[in-house]
Parts: C-alpha cells; sequence; structure tokens
C-alpha cells in the first residue's frame, strides 16, 4: 500500500508529531511520502531518520493555493499513492481539490474542534468575516474525502455537524505514543513543588487562567514554580503578568524544547488548562509518565482522563476552580499519585502507538480496498 500524507508543514505541533509516530510504527509494506507545503522545517531531521520519501514544495506566500494544487498533482502523478492523507486546514483544502482532480482517493483529518463557539468569538470585524470565509471553503469541499480520521469522538462529531458530513464517513483513531520510552515517574526531590505545562503559548490554551491561579497560589505556599514549555504570540502578555506579580523567580517560560515530555519527570503535577484544543498527546504523554494531571473540562480532555479517578478536572476558565484543584493537589498529594499511576495503566493499554497503528493502518487498507 502506497500512502501519501500531505500537511501545511513540518513545523513543530501536535499534529506534525502524531503523523511521525504513525509512519514510525507502519508494517514494512506501506510505501510511505510526505509532502509538505510551505518552509517552516523543525521537524525535518525528525523525519528524515523515517523510512519515507519527504516531498518539499517550499511555497513561502500564506496561501498560493493555484501554484500549490499544480504542484501537488505533478507529485500525485509521479508518486501515484493508492491512498492521500491530509492534516491542517490548507492541506485539506489544497488536496481535496488535487485529489479529486486527479482521482486519487483521499481520507481527510479531524484534529481540532475548528468552528467552536469558544474560538469562534475571538474573531472580530474582518476576522470574522475571515473566518466564515475559511469555513464555507471547509464546508464546500468536505464531501470529497472518501472517510474521515478524528483524534477525538467529540471533534469528529462537532466538525461533522458544522461541515454537514455524515457520522459514517467519520472513524476515530486516539493519538498514540510508544510507551517502552516513558518510565514510570516518581516525585521528583525538590525544595519546592513544580506544576508544569505544555503547550504553545496561545490564549486558547488557558494560560490566562493558569497564571492567575498560580499567582493565587503563591500567596498561600511560598515554595511553588510554574514551568511552561512552549512558544507563542501570547508570550508578551504573559511575560507582563508575570513581571506585575513579581514572579519572575517563580515561572519560568521555557520557549520551545525538543522532546518536552522529558521535563514532566522533574515536575511534581501537569497542569493542561486548555479552552479548547484537539485530542492532546501532551496530556497523553503526562498519563503514560504517571504524573498526577490537573486538566480543563473541555470534552476532548474528558475523554482522556475521568475526574478524581485518573485526573483532578477543574471547570473551563474558571480561576478559582482551578487554583482550588492546584491547592488540594497540593496539600493531598499521596492519593494525587495514586491517581497518576492509574492514568498511567489506563494510558498504555489505550493509547500505545503500536495499538493506534494496527488501527490507522487497517482503516486506510479498508479504504483502498472499497471496504
Amino acid at each position: 500500500m502506497k500512502v501519501l500524507f500531505t500537511i501545511d508543514s513540518l513545523q513543530q505541533g501536535g499534529a506534525e508529531q502524531s503523523i511521525a509516530n504513525i509512519i514510525r510504527n507502519f508494517s514494512d509494506d506501506v510505501e510511505v511520502s510526505v509532502l509538505y507545503f510551505y518552509t517552516k522545517s523543525d521537524l525535518l531531521p525528525v523525519y528524515q531518520q523515517l523510512n519515507c520519501n519527504i516531498i518539499s514544495l517550499g511555497l513561502t506566500g500564506k496561501y498560493e493555493w493555484r501554484k500549490a494544487i499544480t504542484e501537488m498533482k505533478k507529485v500525485l502523478k509521479n508518486v501515484q499513492p493508492d491512498i492521500v492523507v491530509s492534516s491542517l486546514y490548507r492541506s485539506n483544502i489544497i488536496s481535496r481539490i488535487a485529489c479529486r482532480s486527479c482521482g486519487i482517493k483521499l481520507a481527510g483529518t479531524f484534529v481540532d474542534d475548528s468552528y467552536n463557539d469558544e474560538r469562534k468569538a475571538t474573531f472580530k470585524g474582518m476576522g470574522r468575516f475571515k473566518y466564515h470565509m475559511t469555513w464555507l471553503l471547509d464546508r464546500l469541499t468536505a464531501s470529497i474525502p472518501v472517510a474521515w480520521i478524528s483524534n477525538s469522538s467529540y471533534i469528529g462529531e462537532s466538525n461533522a455537524k458544522k461541515l454537514g458530513i455524515p457520522l459514517k464517513k467519520i472513524h476515530v483513531v486516539y493519538r498514540g505514543r510508544d510507551t517502552a520510552q516513558f518510565h514510570q515517574w516518581v516525585p521528583p526531590v525538590t525544595d519546592s513543588f513544580k506544576f508544569i505545562c505544555i503547550g504553545r503559548l496561545y490564549e486558547k490554551k488557558g494560560y490566562p487562567e493558569l497564571l492567575q491561579a498560580f499567582i493565587k497560589l503563591s500567596g498561600v505556599y511560598k515554595n511553588i514554580e510554574l514551568e511552561i514549555l512552549g512558544e507563542g504570540d501570547f508570550r508578551i502578555e504573559m511575560e507582563k503578568t508575570i513581571q506585575e506579580a513579581n514572579l519572575q523567580n517563580h515561572i519560568k517560560l521555557c520557549g520551545n524544547v525538543p522532546n518536552a515530555w522529558k521535563s514532566i519527570y522533574n515536575a511534581h503535577c501537569f497542569v493542561f488548562p486548555s479552552r479548547f484544543e484537539g485530542f492532546s498527546g501532551a496530556l497523553v504523554e503526562a498519563m503514560m509518565s504517571g504524573i498526577p494531571i490537573i486538566a480543563s473540562d473541555i470534552p476532548m480532555n474528558t475523554e482522556a482522563v475521568t475526574d478524581r479517578e485518573t485526573a483532578l478536572v477543574h471547570r473551563l476558565k474558571d480561576v478559582d476552580d482551578l487554583y482550588d484543584n492546584m491547592r488540594y493537589m497540593m496539600e493531598n498529594y499521596d492519593a494525587m499519585k495514586k491517581m497518576g499511576e492509574r492514568a498511567r495503566l489506563v494510558a498504555t493499554k489505550r493509547f500505545d502507538i503500536k495499538v493506534i497503528v494496527h488501527q490507522y493502518e487497517s482503516l486506510l487498507r479498508k479504504i483502498v480496498n472499497n471496504q
């Protein structure tokens, strides 16, 4: 079976890393090519270590639809894949037009709840118009893929409703990780209690709530730390908040860190307050390590963790509830460590990369064989 993955770029992101993990664990008889359209390529060294053909179009404009479609049609004629799997918005649109023109089967992917009310509310004026046009183009071409692979049940159902896609075309395959890489977490022996969060520095990740909850917590406990791994446009606003609270020695913005999940082992609690999200690989990694977890109650998170069973779950955008959970974490830590152990057991069964790739590969073969 010949599979062509298409994606916007190879920058550091959840979708990009998940595709690499899938390719790494495919069966030997699966011949893989990866086409990325735009120049960002932080993860190129990772992909170069995989047994796949890497193709870059090197586009520099934000869209360049016509050129991208023309060049992708050339790639399709050269590679002749049995199926194309597209990820992220620009790649999805380009792949739909090119595959339809060339008569190639296409599987779309859902990695985010792109059209939820929370995200829609962030757009104003011309931004709202562009958001609507983005959705319209998405909906008009959403019938082209023969199947959809969603990394969460909720995300699949939400996008199906927004884009007019029959639910029978959507198949849920969660994000997976290699359990062999994750040894059992043990609490680090330090003078302070460290919370850690991994995710791009965007407001949608819930950082305003996290910072305010931590500031409130610092009024009760002096020996606490917060370490945030990731980079993004919200950094300036976060730095301002940290400086105003005079917590520069307690809150650290670490930027992009390779294999950020390894830093989990140097912390006491993983906190994940995201407002909207895909099915988070970072959350799965935290579960696999066994570190105690606090997460927001968005549906994508609660598909992975259960409140008071495998994580503490706080109400979305509720600073006081997040603060209460962080304080409860510290004051009931022995019980929280056992909770982390239960999360690890769940994750190693549900999200092991070999289980996930078997599901993914089996689905692609069924699509190729018209089953």
